[in-house]
């Protein structure tokens, strides 16, 4: 991201309103401590938890320039949960998600990362926040089967499993079906991020998906899904048919709202009353920058 638009972005950002200032301090800060101070830094995130931090990691960094970097979805994920309830991160990365949720509202966490540098970086976030008896962390891929599968590994963030006709340095990662990872311990939530590659993680669900324990599920719905000759709008049916409606997330009048702006991620609903009431409901969280 260039200087201008990480500027604008930050200044823009919904929960750095109330100070914009601090928050420019915040990005001149870790651009001279990141210069200036070898190897990673852990830098302050939700109600006292941490994550490390190096020069390129966007989404840790946005979490210290904003308090959340993906406001809606995290939290979303905050206001949701509750102590104990199980929840599963595909696509954990350096483990944002997974310390929001397993450190700030004591949530038992599943964490799936297959790119071994990333994997490494969230086992470090976990041990970091003194978390590894919360955490199951699987350094793998979920799929619609189980077998092996080839990512990217230089791609950041963005990472993916390889496409037809890619070019990308690769490495083989094993895959398995998301029902056969949760077994019995069906998830409260589930949050997707697996730039694209949602379908073939959702035909693994299929037994998840019906149980009606799981209540919501955050995906990322962004037209990445296009290198696999998928449609965003696929996968908004394909959860219908499994009775969940397409909502975003207000965190500030804390109520869940239509439509999705396309583009955005979309949390997927089975039981909003009972979804909604949760939200309204949940305690109130410190960031960096306030609380929410």
């Amino acid at each position: 991201m260039a200087l201008s638009e990480l500027l604008s972005f930050v200044w823009n950002h919904p929960l750095n309103s109330t100070d914009r200032i601090a928050a420019l301090g915040r990005v001149a800060r870790w651009q001279m401590a990141s210069r200036l101070l070898a190897g990673p830094i852990a830098l302050p995130f939700v109600e006292g938890t941490s994550l490390f931090a190096s020069r390129g990691m966007t989404g840790a960094t946005g979490n210290w320039y904003c308090g959340l970097d993906e406001v809606r979805d995290m939290a979303f994920v905050l206001h949701m949960l509750r102590l104990g309830e199980p929840f599963l991160d595909v696509g954990a990365n350096v483990g944002s998600y997974t310390v929001l949720a397993a450190g700030a509202v004591g949530a038992q966490v599943t964490s799936v990362e297959p790119i071994p540098r990333t994997f490494k970086h969230l086992q470090q976030n976990v041990v970091l926040n003194g978390l590894a008896g919360t955490v199951i962390a699987w350094r793998g891929g979920l799929s619609d089967s189980s077998g092996t599968l080839r990512f990217t590994t230089d791609l950041g963030a963005v990472n993916h499993v390889l496409g037809e006709g890619e070019r990308e340095p690769a490495v083989e990662v094993a895959v398995r079906t998301l029902d056969d990872l949760v077994g019995v311990t069906v998830p409260t939530l589930i949050k997707i991020d697996v730039e694209g590659y949602e379908r073939p993680v959702l035909m693994g669900a299929a037994r998840t998906l019906a149980d009606s324990r799981l209540l919501a599920v955050v995906m990322e719905t962004n037209g990445s899904g296009a290198r696999y000759g998928v449609a965003d709008d696929e996968l908004t049916t394909f959860m219908a048919h499994h009775g969940f409606a397409p909502y975003t997330y207000d965190p500030f009048e804390r109520r869940l709202v239509v439509p999705v702006a396309r583009g955005s991620n979309t949390i997927f609903v089975r039981d909003t009353e009972a979804v909604a009431g949760r939200l309204r409901t949940a305690r109130r969280y410190r960031l960096v920058n306030g609380e929410i």
